[in-house]
């Protein structure tokens, strides 16, 4: 019996169970873990900083030495039961390279938060970091959101609300933007959606406050409803949103796709940087 699409329960749980498709999945999260350590005993950085009242309401800040630097804030994945934002550290090495403060976010986990409650906290942050940045070189002018799988799905859930007016621009790394196949796998055990909760919380059902630049990203190594979830939202968006691009990049999978971002040579790296430290305006003037 089909429970979604044409998938039966076991395709279905099949295509979101990302570790299955990458038998090596714990390599990367021991290489970004070592790197992640090193970058934090080579840079200045603040640890721990409350955003508000819940334990994990939490920012790590690596400030760029340059006062009123473009500002990345990365919102880890981990089907939003998962993971800390100190495996991700290594992201900000990179980008310190370019004078861009870094900021990534830890917000409240499924079960224990619900679906609501880990979206408000995640637009709790952005508030606070619009506020508060310029103490830590920041711009407050424009935050550049980058997330990554449920990270991704929280990204761009942040510009369907008032915060997206902080927002300068978003790039989503194989994200989801459709809940409801997701609450009918298997993770529903550890995430515990209803339906209500599954539809208020996909973005294909709403409409973006504000058409700044966005960049969904997935490898072409991904599961077919990983790239099925990318261009459901382009589809939904690219008629209220003008600024929207869908980048497959080649040979990538849900984790390496991570690594394409500081892989110098990638084509995600190039769009990023176009679209961080150019801007889409001097972009297509040098093209």
């Amino acid at each position: 019996m089909n429970v979604y699409k044409h998938y039966n329960q076991e395709q279905l749980n099949d295509q979101y169970n990302t570790r299955l498709h990458v038998p090596d999945y714990a390599n990367y999260f021991d290489r970004w873990e070592r790197i992640s350590r090193l970058t934090t005993e080579l840079n200045t950085y603040l640890k721990d900083i409350p955003y508000g009242d819940h334990p994990e309401e939490r920012l790590d800040i690596f400030p760029s030495k340059i006062p009123h630097s473009k500002t990345l804030v990365f919102i880890h994945g981990g089907y939003w039961h998962l993971f800390d934002k100190a495996m991700f550290h290594f992201l900000a090495g990179h980008f310190l390279k370019y004078n861009v403060t870094t900021v990534l976010l830890n917000y409240p986990l499924a079960p224990q938060s619900s679906m609501d409650e880990i979206v408000a906290s995640c637009r709790k942050a952005i508030r606070w970091l619009h506020d508060n940045m310029m103490r830590f070189n920041g711009d407050p002018s424009g935050l550049f959101l980058l997330g990554h799988s449920a990270g991704g799905h929280l990204a761009s859930m942040l510009l369907v609300e008032a915060e997206a007016k902080f927002v300068k621009a978003a790039i989503s790394l194989s994200g989801l933007f459709r809940l409801e196949p997701v609450m009918l796998s298997y993770l529903n055990n550890s995430i515990g959606m209803d339906r209500e909760n599954a539809i208020r919380n996909s973005p294909v059902f709403l409409k973006p406050a504000n058409d700044c630049p966005l960049l969904l990203v997935t490898g072409t190594d991904e599961t077919d409803e990983f790239k099925a979830q990318s261009e459901a939202l382009y589809k939904s968006w690219k008629s209220k949103n003008g600024n929207i691009e869908y980048l497959k990049v080649p040979q990538k999978n849900h984790y390496s796709i991570l690594d394409a971002v500081v892989d110098k040579d990638s084509i995600l790296q190039a769009a990023m940087i176009r679209l961080m430290l150019i801007g889409p305006e001097m972009a297509s003037e040098k093209q």
